[in-house]
């Protein structure tokens, strides 16, 4: 299941990203979402974990807390190409 982070710092790491949501279970894949021209961080991605009920936990765990000083958003989402 994707989980969608929001409000992300723009010079987070997909692995800063990874660590912090491996504490609460398996971490599939993580994607920063990038400006195609610019190839910076829009400030959104998505956290793929395999387990939903690690997926429920994160979700709580993670909503609202602080990475590299921002407070994030995180909500159940699905990747759009």
């Amino acid at each position: 299941m994707n989980i969608y982070i929001g409000n992300l710092p723009y010079r987070i790491s997909e692995d800063e990203i990874k660590s912090a949501f491996s504490n609460h279970g398996n971490v599939e894949s993580v994607v920063i979402i990038k400006d195609k021209q610019t190839g910076r961080s829009k400030g959104f991605g998505f956290v793929q974990m395999p387990d939903n009920n690690h997926v429920k936990v994160a979700m709580t765990e993670m909503g609202c807390k602080e990475l590299g000083g921002r407070n994030i958003r995180v909500n159940a989402g699905s990747k759009k190409d």
